[in-house]
């Protein structure tokens, strides 16, 4: 019963931590595509509370959860599907800590550009470009670590 209870715990966080990739980069991107300021600024600082709620949370109860699993289902700690999973979640975590600031900045620049009625600075398109080149590495590591949860291929 033990190791269900933890294993549901880990889908159940990564379905938060993806999902709310999956639903931030979605909302960021068409509220940039439209060039509408107001409404990049609310769903920029959305995106950044969604961030620090779901994001951050879920973050640290994944590694906790999988390696208990490993623990309780015995899983040798060396599998190659185990050290797959460890090396993409390293590479999509060392891709959301910039994401995290950047999208700091995004939230503060497009709330200037809102009090200030002007259009978006273009260090702020200079800071969208690199979220966007970020978060596809995130997102395919993502992707590929489900893979080998479910498939465990080696």
């Amino acid at each position: 019963m033990e190791y269900v209870v933890v294993k549901w715990l880990h889908i159940l966080s990564s379905t938060f931590l993806f999902g709310t990739g999956i639903g931030s980069a979605w909302y960021m991107l068409f509220a940039n595509l439209s060039r509408d300021v107001r409404a990049i600024a609310v769903v920029a600082r959305n995106v950044v509370i969604a961030d620090w709620i779901f994001t951050a949370t879920t973050a640290v109860i994944q590694p906790l959860t999988g390696f208990y699993m490993i623990h309780l289902a015995g899983y040798p700690f060396h599998s190659k599907w185990i050290m797959w999973s460890i090396a993409l979640y390293i590479l999509a975590g060392a891709c959301w800590l910039p994401v995290v600031w950047i999208q700091m900045r995004l939230r503060d620049l497009s709330a200037e550009a809102v009090r200030n009625n002007t259009e978006l600075p273009p260090l702020y398109w200079r800071y969208f470009k690199t979220w966007v080149a970020l978060g596809v590495p995130a997102f395919i590591a993502f992707v590929v670590i489900f893979w080998l949860m479910v498939a465990k291929p080696m």
